[in-house]
């Protein structure tokens, strides 16, 4: 599939996707507490999607995934299945909203504490969402993909943690996944230049320990090898003329 470039009618509704994305993680927050079931967070997400926004959660039956979200808690990486598991005091859960709209796609994470977190649970988050924030810093039409991928991968290594390499960032628009796929490391001026008109996302998971992940029995649950933290966040970019706009971010709202 050829990496789409969007019309100013197609980004207009990848405004409108990206913004409903941002509003469910807004909405979720209150709810994540000592107690919840991350089956609760689910169905509390999808009757906001589907009642409230009038949209479509795009990964439930995506590929065969049976929920409306992803909750992927403490060294679990993404994709985990929300279910009965309880979230306690001090555990670290990352939510994964991606909505369509108008046949239009918005995606975004980010990481929530469940009361106080630890002093690692807190660094791996923060580092996490530093790498994200760093990749984003430097879209622009004409870098290359691999400049995102080594401001990402220095940033990681630099303080003390590891970034996944078997999942990445993606095009996104229509479909859930298109091309390019957008890797957390890499090296300066290599891969594909940016253009204005593209749209991606830059989603970072960084580990507190090892980059080595394993998938579980469901198919889906990625974790750690080592069972160390890991923690992810996540943004929708449009690249434009001057530089680069985040779809998923709401006024107001810092990255």
């Amino acid at each position: 599939m050829p990496v789409t470039i969007k019309s100013p009618e197609e980004i207009e509704k990848m405004r409108v996707a990206g913004r409903l994305a941002a509003e469910v993680l807004q909405m979720i927050g209150p709810h994540v507490q000592p107690g919840v079931t991350t089956g609760e967070l689910d169905r509390i997400c999808h009757d906001h999607i589907v009642n409230v926004q009038h949209a479509i959660p795009a990964p439930l039956n995506y590929h065969g995934f049976p929920r409306s979200i992803c909750t992927s808690v403490n060294h679990q990486v993404c994709h985990g299945i929300p279910g009965e598991r309880v979230l306690k005091k001090g555990d670290i859960v990352n939510i994964d909203i991606t909505v369509i709209k108008d046949q239009y796609h918005g995606d975004t994470s980010k990481m929530f504490f469940v009361g106080e977190p630890s002093i690692q649970a807190r660094r791996v988050t923060q580092v996490s969402h530093e790498c994200m924030c760093r990749g984003i810093a430097i879209v622009k039409a004409g870098v290359r993909l691999g400049d995102i991928g080594h401001a990402i991968q220095t940033h990681a290594e630099q303080n003390g943690c590891s970034v996944v390499r078997e999942y990445c960032g993606h095009g996104i628009g229509r479909q859930f996944h298109e091309e390019p796929q957008v890797l957390h490391f890499g090296q300066p001026g290599t891969g594909m230049e940016l253009a204005p008109g593209m749209t991606l996302t830059i989603e970072p998971m960084i580990n507190a320990g090892g980059r080595q992940v394993r998938l579980l029995p469901d198919d889906w649950t990625v974790v750690t090898r080592d069972h160390s933290l890991s923690a992810q966040w996540e943004h929708t970019i449009l690249v434009t003329e001057t530089g680069h706009e985040v779809l998923t971010q709401l006024p107001g709202d810092g990255l």
